[in-house]
């Protein structure tokens, strides 16, 4: 597996490359990231997974300096997957004057997540923007468990007409359902045992759908309530259609269930697709 850092590097190894994956990461490789690159291995034969922790997508208070990294290992973990190459630019390299010029997202952008981490996807859009200027890939997968960030690559891939392909992949979970996350590490045992419930909430929502009830607005505040009884500082659980993560009108059929909210230190997301009857 090759690792390389700048740009000239990577657009000189990638030349006359016809068929190129791409899996944008921030390193910190777990079994969820691996799953991405099995897949983005089945699409295309040079497979590039991206490792850059992206200040721009980082608000105030947030954990920019202690996100972890563990560069080694996570080349170490790819490299058994059969990942063909590295690209892992520094900051100087990603932005070697400052960013000026960003990506203007649409208003959706600034609900659930932009709401309580307003300029995140900004800096999420942007950065993929340039990755994907840089490894120009024919197909990037992205994984369902951030939800509303692969709703908002879909839709800028398809406005810009990128012609890249993005492959949705399916959460992977830890034995007890818990969506596998970087951030899992900061839970205290009681915590992680206490996790679940996050997916537990939303189960409950998407069952009560499936039931025929649409009164959403009634289920997800008793969703919000349950996990604030058991200590939850809960952000959202709401009900959104799939196609755009809007509040779904009448003919929505096809829905996702969001969730996100604090447990001690530790903010947690999760969701759940669901077909309403």
């Amino acid at each position: 597996m090759e690792v390389i850092r700048t740009l000239a590097a990577l657009r000189g190894r990638l030349k006359g490359e016809p068929l190129v994956a791409c899996v944008p990461t921030m390193g910190n490789i777990h079994d969820g990231h691996l799953s991405l690159v099995r897949i983005a291995k089945s699409q295309a034969p040079v497979t590039i997974t991206t490792i850059f922790v992206n200040r721009l997508q980082f608000g105030q208070g947030e954990d920019f300096e202690k996100y972890p990294r563990t560069f080694e290992d996570d080349c170490a973990k790819l490299e058994a997957e059969g990942n063909t190459i590295v690209w892992a630019p520094d900051e100087k390299e990603m932005y070697p004057e400052p960013q000026t010029f960003y990506v203007d997202l649409p208003k959706v952008s600034n609900k659930l997540e932009g709401r309580f981490r307003p300029g995140h996807f900004r800096g999420m859009a942007t950065v993929v923007l340039k990755l994907f200027n840089s490894v120009q890939p024919q197909v990037a997968v992205f994984g369902k468990k951030d939800y509303q960030q692969l709703a908002i690559v879909r839709q800028m891939v398809d406005q810009f007409a990128l012609p890249i392909k993005i492959f949705p992949a399916e959460t992977v979970r830890a034995e007890d359902g818990l969506a596998l996350s970087s951030r899992n590490r900061y839970l205290s045992p009681a915590e992680r045992k206490e996790a679940t419930r996050l997916r537990e909430a939303i189960i409950g929502v998407r069952d009560a759908v499936l039931g025929g009830d649409r009164n959403f607005i009634a289920m997800e505040y008793a969703a919000g309530a349950l996990l604030a009884r058991h200590g939850w500082n809960v952000d959202y659980v709401v009900v959104r259609n799939q196609r755009a993560v809007l509040r779904p009108d009448n003919t929505d059929k096809a829905l996702v269930i969001l969730g996100a909210a604090k447990l001690g230190q530790t903010r947690l997301i999760d969701n759940i697709e669901v077909q309403a009857p």
